[in-house]
């Protein structure tokens, strides 16, 4: 006699949470090209914002690959959790970066502005909890 399994798949809150947060990285990437076009690719120019956050082709490109990688890596729980350490360590450099380069337009390529460094800021923050999100194991049905 044969018995089969059946496994019900479901994603965990950091396997979620990348998913979101890679989303929402890609429409702000697409949404940034509107604002900025395809010139001035590394340009310093605060007058190119997106709701308040200085843009130009290079930021947009930066987040494009954000989000792909959010999408891409929340497919199992260990991957989102390698999404929230990158996160963590690529947000947290570029937060330190923006420190520097905000009172720099010499080496400021990403157009980075204050609110921008907040947004940073935030994004290590959500690394975190996608990283270190407790995991629930459930409960597969057999039949």
């Amino acid at each position: 006699m044969t018995q089969s399994m059946s496994q019900t798949r479901t994603r965990g809150v950091s396997q979620w949470l990348a998913l979101i947060i890679g989303a929402v990285y890609l429409l702000v990437g697409a949404a940034g090209f509107l604002v900025t076009g395809f010139s001035g690719f590394a340009e310093h120019d605060h007058s190119q914002t997106l709701l308040g956050f200085a843009i130009n082709p290079l930021h947009n490109i930066v987040h494009l690959l954000i989000g792909l990688l959010g999408v891409s890596l929340s497919s199992t729980l260990g991957r989102a959790r390698t999404f929230g350490w990158l996160l963590v360590a690529g947000y947290g450099a570029a937060f330190v970066y923006g420190l520097i380069a905000v009172g720099n337009p010499d080496i400021n390529v990403l157009n980075i502005n204050a609110a921008d460094n907040g947004l940073h800021a935030l994004s290590v923050l959500a690394g975190l909890a996608i990283a270190l999100w407790p995991h629930r194991k459930t409960a597969s049905a057999a039949y």
